[in-house]
């Protein structure tokens, strides 16, 4: 499609996807299904004196369906639909703005949809005041009293002026998240099920904890690069390996290059058995996979954790994750007796999550939670005990290393072996060994 807007219906062949299509998202398909109820049949909310809803905007991150669920959203409504993207130079679509919401006035009850609504303008979350904007917000004005609804998708909204968000022009912001476990296990098994022949190895719900968090984008892109690894090592099916050599390589960025002769091989692998020991002391089963490779042409590994749903409910989680971010420093340091010059990230994660409990959550008290006159005082007075905490954590990882050698040392030369670990894997080996529980600290 042209810069221009277009009138897009049933009467003319183009038809989009309902909500049937639209994998996952449980609850945001029933929103948007009762706003679709609205935009169809408005009589019956008139009829109740009801004020219906003027707009929705749907934000998020890149690849999570957003485009998918408007276009399900504007066939269920039945309404013609005016959709205006940012291709044309910013006087011209200006211009372009204007027609398509003339256009929808004209042909009310109807839709204009503005797809990427913080692409139209180069702005950021202090110049939020652009002519494209201003024009929007203008012409929804111009649209009061009328059957017009604007429907938006954006992936940010901090540069998009608090004016144009506010309630009268979008009256509903709905968040897209990227897929939770149980829609992230329909969506992969969807995408298999696409693929002519896929071995009975291949887990989807293994697949989905590995790839915790990421978006349909992503999801899809892993089972087809799985489908070309398999293609060109002249299989007759996708196996589970080659989804994990997928993993590794489009979500981790980690292709499977490592040999046990590298000469840091050994490094990495105790680095990543040390997280990967701390995780499952703390929290059974929450390891996914556990991989030496070479990433972006230097010598690291990945571990992949399966975050509990209670994360953010409770900090005990986060002091895990803590601990487990600082084992592979202390895993090398207790192995090896020398500073870990790969836990820099590892190092920056795991202060940053301290600092939210003295700055979030005042865990530590209040004498360090931050006001709005507060100096140089109370910055030294955090940093003092962010550095006391961070200590803290740091002996109680590598007193949990110690408890556990066996397990730190039978992984570790799992991985030298094998190079990837997944779950049952890791599983097998914590049961040969005499590992001590933790708990949640």
């Amino acid at each position: 499609m042209d810069n221009e807007y277009c009138k897009e219906n049933k009467s003319k062949g183009i038809h989009y996807m309902d909500f049937d299509n639209v994998l996952g998202y449980t609850e945001e398909k029933a929103e948007l299904a009762k706003i679709a109820d609205i935009l169809r049949n408005t009589e019956k909310y008139h009829a109740l004196g009801v004020e219906t809803p003027r707009g929705l905007l749907l934000e998020g991150d890149p690849g999570l369906g957003k485009t998918t669920m408007a276009n399900a959203l504007i066939e269920e409504s039945g309404r013609p639909v005016f959709r205006v993207r940012k291709e044309k130079t910013n006087g011209d679509f200006l211009e372009t703005i204007k027609a398509a919401f003339n256009e929808a006035k004209a042909a009310a009850p109807s839709i204009v949809f503005l797809d990427d609504l913080d692409k139209f303008a180069n702005e950021d979350e202090h110049h939020r005041n652009a002519d494209e904007f201003v024009t929007i917000q203008s012409q929804i004005d111009e649209c009061r009293g009328t059957e017009v609804f604007v429907l938006a998708t954006a992936n940010e909204t901090n540069c998009l002026p608090g004016s144009l968000l506010r309630v009268g022009r979008f009256d509903r912001i709905l968040t897209i998240e990227a897929p939770k476990h149980k829609d992230a296990v329909e969506i992969i098994r969807h995408y298999l099920s696409k693929k002519k022949s896929v071995s009975p190895d291949v887990d989807a719900e293994e697949i989905s904890r590995i790839m915790n968090g990421k978006s349909y984008a992503e999801l899809e892109t892993v089972i087809n690069e799985a489908g070309i690894y398999a293609a060109y090592a002249g299989k007759s099916c996708i196996e589970m390996e080659d989804i994990i050599k997928a993993c590794l390589r489009v979500i981790f960025d980690a292709p499977d290059t490592m040999t046990s002769e590298d000469e840091y091989a050994e490094d990495v692998a105790f680095h990543e058995a040390g997280h990967a020991v701390l995780n499952e002391v703390l929290e059974p089963g929450s390891v996914n996979l556990i991989s030496i490779a070479s990433h972006k042409g230097s010598i690291s590994g990945v571990t992949s954790y399966f975050q509990n749903e209670n994360y953010f409910k409770d900090v005990r989680f986060m002091q895990n994750r803590v601990r487990g971010l600082l084992a592979g420093k202390a895993a090398t340091e207790l192995v090896f007796g020398r500073t870990d010059s790969g836990a820099n990230n590892d190092l920056h994660r795991a202060f940053a999550i301290c600092e939210g409990f003295i700055d979030d959550y005042c865990s530590f008290g209040f004498g360090t939670f931050a006001r709005r006159n507060s100096g140089m005082e109370l910055a030294n007075r955090k940093d003092l005990g962010i550095e006391v905490e961070m200590s803290r954590f740091y002996a109680e990882t590598k007193q949990i290393l110690i408890e556990n050698r066996e397990f730190l040392d039978k992984l570790a030369k799992a991985l030298l072996e094998k190079k990837t670990l997944l779950r049952s894997d890791i599983a097998a080996i914590r049961a040969a060994c005499a590992v001590k529980d933790g708990q949640a600290a």
